[in-house]
């Protein structure tokens, strides 16, 4: 591959991380930690991610423990969590806060389908415009050093490129898909 088509690779390859590490923190029916990766507690005035002052673990399948290494800040985790959008209500026995995941209706199951499809959506909107961006750069290279051929060439395979991640960006919507609407 030639270096003018890696640095869109690489800009390519940064979106389809950033869609997947999205399609994560959405909830399909299971608990899953992630979802708690974009909450900070206020930890002594620090906005300090929720990972870094307690343990957290998944006893059960809808179910997330979060025990706090301080028991001080079991409040400011719940005060987190009730501010974020994950839309549980904490419970704490004054050791841990327990977070339980209710079963999904099938209508709040095909709204997140729907999410996931429109994140999907962004995503491949934006590999094109970086394929965009790469085929405006190419086209100023003519007049330079450059033939013309050689720039069909650079846009042929940057198109090759840019099918590879739209086809990577479908098959993540797919799975996270299949993962909502599974019971």
């Amino acid at each position: 591959m030639s270096e003018q088509v890696s640095v869109y690779e690489s800009k390519m390859k940064k979106t389809l991380a950033s869609l997947e590490s999205e399609l994560m923190t959405i909830r399909a029916g299971r608990a899953n930690p992630n979802i708690l990766n974009k909450l900070t507690v206020d930890y002594y005035g620090t906005p300090t991610p929720i990972q870094q002052v307690g343990n957290i673990s998944v006893p059960e399948a809808r179910m997330i423990v979060i025990q706090p290494w301080e028991k001080s800040m079991i409040k400011e985790i719940e005060k987190a969590i009730n501010m974020s959008d994950i839309g549980i209500n904490p419970t704490n026995d004054g050791q841990v806060v327990r977070l339980v995941f209710p079963e999904l209706t099938e209508d709040r199951r095909k709204e997140l389908v729907k999410d996931v499809k429109k994140k999907g959506e962004q995503a491949k909107v934006a590999v094109r415009n970086i394929r965009r961006d790469g085929n405006d750069a190419f086209k100023k290279l003519k007049g330079s050093d450059v033939s013309e051929d050689e720039i069909k060439d650079l846009e042929t395979e940057l198109q090759k490129v840019t099918d590879k991640y739209i086809k990577e960006v479908d098959k993540a919507v797919d799975e996270k898909s299949k993962e909502v609407m599974t019971v």
